[in-house]
């Protein structure tokens, strides 16, 4: 560290031994309508990070060391303008510069209708950041609108690798490193402004990820004045909404205030019973102190309820379509959906900010708590009521190993067609049937979280010379987490014994053997965590060159205390060790502009960060056990980039490189191993992925009216190390004497290198083509294609274990390298086409402001798979290619499909 500072105090020195002419550019802006002044719109020079806000006049003064550049004039729900400029003085002043309504506006409403179909299922790990960067950069613009619907990730990161701030408090969750966008869902008029840092590129709130970096600023003060109220319908994850907000303005008290409130429900959306039920309410108070000083209250209720759906096999899919969705069944003629999720956790802030000549200083704290629940059925000593256990499928009897019964497989093929659903009355009229009596068979529970967060974070900017701006900044986030599953409902049943079926074993040794609905049971823990950084970054800025520089350090702490005794885990009860890392990353990058119209950049990080809490117990609902050899990972990245803007033309191309290393992840499932049968978590270290590839995103302007747009992502995502696995059993399934001291069972390494990530289409081409007309209406259409998308591989049938014959322990004959090889060839998942129409129209009506809007996307009704997984059942060559051989295995891999023609449709009234 002594010698990065002393490098840093001679990189300061040096640079700032240079001098520069100073230039000024100055104008008023003004509503393209009613003439009047618009204050709070942002004026900034493409390119740079620094902007100025216009006052309540409209007024503005920017300062600059160049000559040509590009000055942008941004403001929340007006069209930004752009204005190439060559000075020949020292002073420009612009003069009046009218903005007008952006009727587009409702676009952004109709692109989160359509990603929120990402939140839909806890095992899909997309959020695309495209929520957030809409209109931000040509090809993310693209990538939102067009690509989010087939699951399209920007570079194939995970949302982890975005960081996502609400005035600068961040908003990812410590348990995964996601934002939990159903926090504010449904809040799109107060969550419009924003700034954004995309990929390395540096922000002056905080060292970000390699995503980006998207802040949320809810000061009032920044929105339009007035009401706005709209109506939503769709047939998507929901079928209509209702949202009002009203934002007050300045009524010569320096006080202002925002309220927004919404209502989005749906019995069912795109997918069969999945109910939604959502409300979202919203409050800002803003007092400006002085010229100086402000302070801001914000909180946030975002209630949110969900029915979810699941992965199906091929057979299934053949079946009953791409709609289908086993998790639901009709209980007295009304959908009952039994993997329901149900969100609620109010967010509480509150902020100062200073902003003075050389200086800017933001300081928040947040407090947020509340509740995530998941339900599913459990059962005991009864049959699997899913209709899709793949026991009542036909392929389960075409792949007996006696031999295949084709008259029991249609028997069962009709037996599914006639009841595809799941029978509530089924369950309902078994637990009346139990022995004992009264004793549940079938039960419905919830998976519950219960957080308190707090959250303090300050930021400060300072301008040391006209060359020279340092920022620094900290955070520091404390998590209180209780875990544990509740009884939701016991189906007609009196109470639930509360022990392991298949080990007749006691989940809570010391606790009540028999449970009622409320009761906590199963398993009962708490988390706690807490995680600290800063960081300080240097940036400078000279005539053509700009440069910064950026340091991050933290220290992150987790620990877990088992509240069960649990029979089968010794170490299942009290705390368990503290988890230590210290994360750190350096950031950096240097951008030469040709002029005002052409420049390039380069940026790189390097980071060491501590694996998420997700990943660092191996069973926390079970046991204090930590991951084995945890160790911080590793993050290394480089982008190149070209921009251009011209007239007519604009865009980016940029060529990136990144590579996570020293990765942990764990699953959870039944196999038949050649080691032994039962459920198993499976630990899985030292995975190294490597993400390469190139994005294009260029708009072309024909004229007034009429503008082109075409976008490209071409992608290499894979594996990049054969990592190690082990596998740890939940009861006795293997013998001891392949136990390590540890209790697991070292799988050794797994030959996946090179297989491909499951993150969604590694390839993307998008091409659009959009009218304005001067009469206030639009229409646009794109036409997309979109490959090279994969389902996530099996670990397990990848390690030596998988060879073994379970009966003998000795390698299976036939378990040759090329018969393995074609039996775990991963096939690529659909390539295909989408056509998507958007088009709208607004009215100015006695300074009342109404607006139209309408899409539909997939035209042609195409069916497409957007992600699959690889089933582990089958952990042994012999399983697999008997499942295998008849060509419809039982355990096939199961994928999700993306929605068919579906539409969007808006009105809104302003004033």
């Amino acid at each position: 560290m002594h010698f990065f500072w002393s490098l840093l105090f001679f990189f300061v020195i040096s640079l700032n031994a240079f001098s520069q002419e100073n230039f000024d550019v100055k104008g008023r802006v003004l509503e393209g309508n009613t003439k009047k002044p618009i204050g709070g719109a942002k004026i900034l020079l493409e390119g740079r990070e620094d902007f100025v806000i216009s006052d309540e006049l409209g007024n503005f003064q920017v300062f600059t060391s160049s000559k040509n550049f590009v000055l942008v004039i941004f403001m929340t729900d007006y069209t930004t303008k752009k204005y190439p400029i060559e000075l020949e003085e020292m002073s420009l002043d612009l003069g009046d510069i009218f903005l007008e309504r952006d009727i587009t506006l409702e676009k952004t409403d109709n692109l989160i209708a359509l990603t929120e179909a990402d939140l839909a299922d806890d095992e899909s790990s997309f959020g695309n950041m495209g929520i957030l960067q809409a209109t931000k950069d040509v090809f993310l613009n693209r990538a939102a609108f067009d690509f989010g619907q087939a699951f399209f990730r920007v570079r194939g990161y995970d949302a982890e690798n975005g960081l996502v701030l609400i005035n600068g408090l961040p908003m990812n969750k410590i348990f995964d490193g996601r934002p939990q966008w159903n926090n504010w869902g449904g809040l799109n008029d107060v969550v419009r402004n924003q700034e954004f840092s995309n990929g390395l590129d540096p922000s002056d709130r905080s060292f970000g990820r390699l995503l980006g970096l998207t802040n949320i600023d809810t000061r009032p003060s920044l929105m339009r004045p007035g009401t706005r109220l709209s109506s939503s319908a769709s047939n998507r994850t929901y079928t209509d909404r209702i949202m009002a907000t009203y934002n007050s303005g300045n009524n010569g008290n320096q006080l202002f205030y925002s309220i927004s409130a919404s209502r989005r429900s749906a019995k069912q959306g795109y997918i069969q019973g999945t109910l939604y039920d959502a409300y979202s309410v919203f409050g800002a108070l803003e007092y400006q102190i002085n010229s100086k000083n402000s302070l801001l209250l914000t909180s946030i209720l975002s209630s949110n309820r969900r029915g979810r759906s699941s992965a199906v096999t091929e057979e299934v899919f053949q079946l009953a379509g791409r709609k289908y969705n086993p998790y639901w069944g009709l209980q007295d003629g009304q959908i009952r959906n039994s993997r329901e999720r149900r969100i609620a956790e109010p967010i509480f802030m509150f902020n100062h900010m200073l902003k003075a000549k050389n200086i800017r200083i933001s300081s928040g704290a947040a407090y947020q708590f509340g509740t995530t629940a998941r339900s599913r059925l459990g059962y005991s000593n009864a049959p699997n009521p899913d209709p899709t256990y793949y026991r009542y499928l036909p392929s389960y009897y075409i792949n007996s190993p006696i031999g295949a019964n084709f008259e029991s497989a249609r028997i069962a093929k009709e037996a599914f067609l006639e009841t595809p659903q799941l029978q509530w009355n089924t369950l309902y009229q078994s637990n009346m049937n139990t022995i004992p009596v009264g004793m549940a068979s079938y039960l419905l529970y919830d998976d519950m979280t219960r957080d308190n967060q707090i959250t303090f974070n300050t930021v400060a900017n300072l301008k040391i010379s006209e060359h020279f701006k340092l920022d620094v900044g900290t955070t520091y986030k404390m998590l209180d987490s209780n875990n544990y599953a509740m009884i939701n409902d016991l189906l007609g049943a009196e109470y639930h014994e509360d022990k392991d079926a298949f080990s007749d074993t006691r989940n809570d040794v010391n606790g009540d053997l028999l449970k009622v609905k409320g009761d906590t049971f199963n398993y009962s823990y708490t988390m706690e965590a807490s995680d600290w950084n800063a960081f300080v970054q240097l940036r400078y800025n000279y005539k053509s060159w700009d440069s910064f520089l950026s340091l991050q350090y933290g220290k992150t702490e987790y620990q877990r205390e088992g509240l069960f005794l649990n029979e089968r885990f010794l170490g299942s009860i009290g705390q368990s060790e503290k988890v230590f890392f210290t994360p750190m990353g350096v950031k950096g990058g240097l951008t030469y502009k040709f002029n005002g119209r052409h420049w390039m950049s380069v940026n790189g990080v390097y980071l060491k960060k501590a694996p998420t809490l997700q990943n660092s117990f191996v069973n926390p609902r079970e046991s204090n056990q930590i991951v084995p050899n945890l160790q911080h990972e590793t993050n290394s990245s480089v982008d190149f980039n070209y921009f251009i803007r011209l007239p007519k033309v604009m865009g980016r191309l940029t060529g990136f490189y990144s590579r996570f290393q020293n990765t942990t992840d764990i699953n959870f499932f039944f196999v038949d191993a050649g080691v032994g049968s039962d459920f198993v978590q499976e630990v899985v270290t030292d995975l190294d992925k490597l993400h390469m590839g190139v994005e294009l995103g260029l708009e072309y302007q024909i004229s007034s009216s009429v503008k082109l747009s075409a976008v490209a992502a071409i992608g290499k995502y894979l594996y990049a190390s054969d990592p190690f696995v082990s596998i740890n059993f939940d009861t006795a399934g293997a013998e001891e004497d392949v136990l390590d001291e540890r209790g697991f069972i070292d799988l050794g390494i797994a030959k996946i290198k090179d297989y491909k990530l499951a993150q969604g289409p590694q390839k993307a081409y998008a091409f659009g083509i959009e009218y304005r007309d001067p009469k206030y209406w639009w229409v646009g259409m794109s036409a997309n294609y979109l490959a090279n998308n994969y389902s996530n591989i099996s670990t397990i049938t990848r390690t030596q274990s998988f060879y073994l014959d379970p009966e003998t322990g000795s390698p299976f004959p036939e378990a040759t390298e090329e018969n393995v090889m074609k039996l775990l060839r991963q096939d690529p998942l659909d390539n295909f086409y989408l056509l998507n129409l958007v088009g709208g129209k607004s009215w100015l009506v006695n300074s009342k402001y109404i607006s139209v809007f309408g899409s539909i996307n997939n035209v042609f009704d195409t069916v497409f798979r957007t992600g699959g997984y690889e089933q582990s059942r089958n952990g042994n060559y012999g399983q697999l290619a008997r499942d295998n051989a008849s060509g419809n295995p039982s355990f096939a891999p199961k994928y999700w499909y993306g929605y068919g023609r579906t539409y969007f449709l808006n009105l809104a009234f302003s004033f």
